[in-house]
């Protein structure tokens, strides 16, 4: 008879709490481990039922583990029924076998994960980690695992706050379920930086990814984008075109703004969905065609229905997995490295100098509500990196920052600004004078704060009160690290723990 070992509920303070759910103790055996090294508590049970009065009475784990035994429904209900009553909880599924039957159930019972036995210490490490990451908002993240995801020449993913990463881990597993997906989003999100993950993370990820705008071309000329035709379909037609579903072949089609696309090409796109056949414009003999299928919404999709600009049967075929992209402002710890990437990326493409982002800048960057996303985060930075004046881009903020009469503005050539006093070249002007002594006043703080914490950034970041991602990225700026033979001791008083050099 197999028990489960007597120290797997130990205290750690601190440590964060997994319920693990299985009538077989032998399926968590690499769970021990695991837990210990991340000092994690573990409860375990072998009742569903127990399991939900447990997580509904006593306080809530930060994530369930639950083992699904082959032909187990018993399970499925389990999950159902914690998905409903904490829906904040994830819930990692714990298979006997990888039938894609059994795991898009799963994910559509709210499964947050899904881990086929026999699986690894590392596997189980790295994917609790993961949720843990993503369920607790004060978790420090890895700074190298938030570097840009670069997923083609100008579309990126980054995954560098709690709901972002929650995302990413959402999309990971959707990526390996080859069913249609419905992404919506408000514009300028990242909605096609969603889609081309879920493809490169997929089976598909060897062929094309094809993007098509439905709400950029006229009817019939979305209808030659997507379908083809052939020659003398119609005037001008002079030879065969292959459309967007045919390049796309074995690979992965997104239509952008699917409410935009006209009635009767939905009606042909739900036969795509239904026979995976279509013929092109002009053509009678039906092509097959292998091709997933994922679109995009940034208006309400309601509203869509309601006015009968999408159709309802289609809407349900899509629809079946909806991925959620949030708008920047529920992602704002993501807004300094985002700055930082704009401008490196920007300053190579215009073959000019980077610029520094000023704290009074960082500041208003991060209180600003940026209704278009990432798109108008990314022309804010365009704007400042060739115009150079600070004032104009924090006027665009609709913020005001003055000190006394000084207006802050970008660090400027000191010639160019000393020629236009009247001055000899060489000579600095009071703004590079200003920006100067302020840059150097704002890194000895920083390093005060960091010797004064034991380099431990967070507990820093609280004792100058900015944000902790702001103190990332001044950092990165001066180019700031502990010394060689520095010895971190714990900083008492900040609540911080050991060295904090994963802080």
């Amino acid at each position: 008879m197999h028990t489960y070992p007597k120290s797997v509920n130990r205290p750690t303070p601190g440590g964060a709490r997994i319920l693990a759910v299985s009538r077989d103790p032998s399926a968590l055996a690499p769970l021990w481990a695991v837990a210990e090294a991340g000092s994690w508590d573990v409860e375990t049970t072998g009742s569903g039922l127990e399991a939900l009065e447990r997580v509904q009475s006593g306080s809530r784990p930060a994530l369930v583990l639950l083992d699904v035994a082959r032909g187990d429904t018993d399970s499925f209900y389990t999950l159902r029924w914690l998905r409903r009553v904490r829906p904040e909880v994830p819930v990692v599924v714990l298979s006997h076998t990888d039938d894609a039957q059994h795991r898009v159930e799963a994910i559509r019972l709210g499964a947050q994960d899904y881990l086929v036995r026999p699986f690894d210490e590392q596997e189980l490490s790295q994917t609790l980690r993961r949720h843990l990451a993503s369920s607790d908002p004060d978790a420090d993240a890895d700074v190298a695992g938030e570097q840009v995801e670069q997923l083609s020449e100008d579309v990126f993913f980054v995954a560098a706050s709690p709901v972002m990463r929650k995302l990413r881990a959402q999309v990971e597993l959707l990526a390996q379920v080859d069913v249609p997906l419905l992404i919506v989003g408000e514009s300028g999100s990242g909605k096609e930086a969603t889609a081309r993950l879920i493809h490169k993370l997929s089976v598909r990820s060897g062929f094309r990814f094809r993007p098509v705008n439905c709400g950029a071309l006229p009817g019939d000329m979305l209808e030659r984008e997507l379908f083809g035709y052939e020659a003398g379909a119609f005037p001008g037609a002079m030879r065969t075109k292959t459309g967007k579903f045919e390049i796309a072949q074995k690979g992965t089609i997104l239509l952008d703004e699917i409410a935009a696309m006209p009635l009767n090409l939905q009606s042909r796109l739900l036969e795509i969905l239904q026979e995976k056949r279509f013929s092109r414009l002009g053509g009678e003999a039906p092509l097959e065609v292998d091709v997933r299928i994922l679109a995009t919404s940034n208006g309400s999709i309601e509203q869509a229905l309601a006015e009968r600009k999408l159709r309802e049967d289609l809407y349900y075929r899509l629809s079946a997995f909806t991925v959620h992209v949030p708008p920047l402002r529920q992602r704002k710890e993501e807004i300094p490295l985002l700055l930082g990437y704009f401008m490196n990326q920007l300053a190579k493409h215009y073959t000019l100098p980077p610029r520094t982002y000023s704290a009074a800048m960082l500041e208003a960057c991060q209180e600003h509500s940026w209704p278009g996303n990432l798109r108008e985060l990314e022309n804010f930075v365009k704007r400042y990196l060739v115009m150079g004046d600070e004032s104009l881009a924090l006027s665009e903020l609709g913020r005001d920052w003055y000190v006394g009469s000084e207006q802050p503005g970008a660090a400027e050539p000191a010639g160019a600004e000393a020629e236009a006093g009247g001055l000899k070249p060489g000579v600095p002007g009071l703004r590079s004078l200003v920006q100067s002594v302020k840059g150097e006043a704002e890194r000895n703080a920083i390093a005060v704060a960091l010797e004064q914490t034991g380099w431990n950034r967070k507990a820093a970041a609280r004792l100058l009160k900015v944000s902790y991602r702001t103190l990332l990225y001044k950092i990165q700026q001066y180019h700031m690290s502990p010394p060689p033979t520095y010895l971190p001791t714990s900083f008492t008083g900040q609540g911080a723990k050991g060295s904090g050099h994963g802080q």
